[in-house]
């Protein structure tokens, strides 16, 4: 008997959060999501890449106990939906012994079908071909009639998945993703999207999580591409979303209706609301009631201050200022302003007693030495200290507040500055930090908890930045300006860029060779810093790994690193970095 054509389709995007590990919970969400789609009318339910588990689950996905409490809540949901509409749903499988990144169709009660992700990416934060065994090349599922391709994720980023399914008979693309955000991802991710569909004119509906895990957000974002490459629906950002599309077959081929199209935020707008949904879902997914941090009247815990007021509400907030005998009444003044404005709780703690007490107690072993970076870094390790006893007591997680620039140089003091839970800053460069200021000022971010109006005083954002550990201090009297410094760090770090075209972009040799040397002996610090929100396309743990012990110094032309001045000399921390040094 022939089968009567299909004409229409409705497919459920469920831009949703999970939270990895909870599989009884998120098969709660999708669950109440398929409820959702169901009396929209919808045919069939697309969830993101592993949902089912979170994503990425890691080496979760390697533990016997993960792999079958997965496959019970994949069986049960499958009967819970029995009525349909159908689910296509990413969970990891196992199969003859190996254990595959998945998406099972699940239709009349039963598990009907399963896809298996061809292309497992190993590059940046991927780590998948460490836990997952690669799947052959899939061809399509047949859903109510419509063959439909289900490239996963990182299946669309090569031409040879999507093909494979165009000739194998794919009618239309759904692809489930866990795509994290970064800088320039969603203008790449949308030009591969691009790029598939004009290879094979089929139709493509993306679907992206949203959410924090860890270090890494998902924007979601989620989008439909027609045969012509004209966006039909464009999800929000940032936000959950089950959004209804209708599907029509028209002159041999399947299209989208035009639904609706929201504007996605750029730029500065949508690394501040990545820091916002990255410390909000940390906080969450872990159970902490709320925050703790040290105000000093400086710009990055004052941008700090406001992210975690959108994150969590002001009430989840408390602000300390910690003052020592070289804080400024500046400093004193407008800490208190920024807290006022943003309607925190605010305290201040002096940390002059302690910190006496300490140089008492050190004083005959430092007898005949001269004071300098070790004693400034008793004050910020008594700063340290205290936030940790608060959070101690009161259950607040401490959220640190040190910037890219400040990481990439060891400008940081390790027991101090760096105590903490998390830095939703940590991957901002110095000038990023005041552009998200800025714009902070002038807008409230979707979604966000916080003030309206000026939350950061101007004079936070226009005066010197400085630790204020010794008298009259300014960054600038160790470090290069932050416009100099940035533009060099960007070079190296995220550009890997021959220091001899550092130098060509207009800078100082002797500056971009004490850069990279502080940039080099700073790793140490950094593997010991709290984890926070990846903004850029290359930060430091997950994108950027490099040995601490390390004795390699590139040189300016071709000849061997063995000749390059200074090549084996021995690893010694910088006796000029003051204000940070660990």
């Amino acid at each position: 008997m022939t089968q009567t054509a299909v004409h229409s389709l409705k497919i459920a995007l469920a831009q949703l959060n999970p939270v990895v590990g909870d599989i009884a919970g998120n098969a709660r969400r999708a669950l109440d999501a398929h409820a959702s789609a169901k009396s929209l009318g919808a045919d069939l339910i697309v969830f993101p890449e592993l949902f089912l588990n979170g994503y990425p689950p890691e080496d979760l996905v390697l533990k016997p106990a993960f792999q079958d409490a997965t496959r019970v809540a994949l069986e049960k949901l499958a009967e819970d939906t029995r009525e349909g509409p159908a689910i296509l749903i990413g969970a990891i499988w196992r199969e003859d012994g190996k254990v595959y990144n998945a998406v099972a169709l699940l239709d009349g009660g039963r598990i009907e079908t399963v896809r298996l992700k061809y292309d497992l990416p190993n590059y940046g934060v991927f780590d998948e071909k460490r836990v997952f065994a690669q799947g052959p090349m899939p061809g399509p599922i047949n859903v109510r009639g419509v063959r439909i391709g289900v490239p996963i994720c990182e299946d669309i980023w090569g031409a040879d998945v999507v093909e494979t399914l165009a000739e194998t008979g794919a009618e239309l693309l759904v692809s489930p993703n866990g795509s994290p955000f970064d800088w320039p991802k969603p203008d790449i991710r949308m030009n591969v999207a691009v790029a598939r569909v004009t290879e094979n004119r089929l139709p493509l509906a993306y679907v992206n999580q949203v959410g924090g895990q860890d270090e890494l957000v998902f924007d979601g974002a989620s989008f439909v591409l027609n045969a012509d490459c004209k966006l039909a629906v464009q999800l929000p950002a940032w936000r959950e979303a089950v959004a209804l599309t209708h599907w029509s077959r028209a002159n041999g081929g399947w299209r989208c209706e035009h639904g609706e199209v929201a504007a996605i935020e750029e730029g500065v707008a949508a690394a501040y609301q990545a820091c916002v949904l990255g410390l909000r879902d940390y906080v969450g997914k872990n159970g902490f009631p709320g925050v703790v941090l040290g105000l000093s009247g400086g710009i990055d815990s004052a941008l700090v201050a406001a992210i975690c007021a959108d994150a969590l509400g002001p009430d989840k907030v408390h602000a300390i200022m910690l003052p020592s005998k070289f804080t400024s009444d500046d400093s004193l003044t407008d800490a208190e302003a920024c807290a006022k404005a943003l309607g925190l709780r605010y305290d201040k703690v002096s940390i002059e007693p302690a910190v006496s007490a300490l140089n008492w107690s050190l004083k005959d072993l430092f007898e005949g030495t001269r004071p300098g970076i070790t004693e400034e870094n008793l004050q910020s390790r008594v700063r340290g200290t205290i936030l940790m006893a608060i959070s101690n007591k009161f259950g607040g997680m401490v959220v640190t507040t040190g910037n890219k620039s400040e990481m990439s140089v060891g400008y940081a003091t390790l027991y101090g500055d760096m105590n903490g839970g998390f830095n939703p800053i940590k991957d901002l460069y110095k000038l990023e930090v005041y552009a998200l200021a800025r714009w902070r000022n002038a807008h409230v971010p979707s979604g966000g908890l916080g003030a309206t109006g000026e939350v950061i005083p101007e004079r936070i954002i226009t005066k010197a930045p400085t630790a204020e550990l010794r008298a009259n201090q300014t960054d600038q009297d160790s470090l290069p300006p932050y416009e100099q410094l940035d533009d060099i760090l960007r070079c190296l770090v995220e550009n890997e860029m021959p220091l001899r075209d550092v130098v060509a972009r207009g800078h100082d040799l002797e500056t971009v060779r004490k850069v990279e040397r502080l940039l080099n002996l700073a790793e140490y610090k950094r593997r010991q810093a709290a984890p926070g929100v990846k903004i850029s396309a290359r930060n430091f743990g997950r994108d950027r790994r490099y040995p601490i012990t390390n004795r390699f110094r590139e040189g300016l032309d071709a000849a061997p690193q063995a000749a390059a001045a200074g090549a084996t000399r021995h690893l010694v921390k910088p006796t000029t970095h003051t204000g940070g040094d660990g």
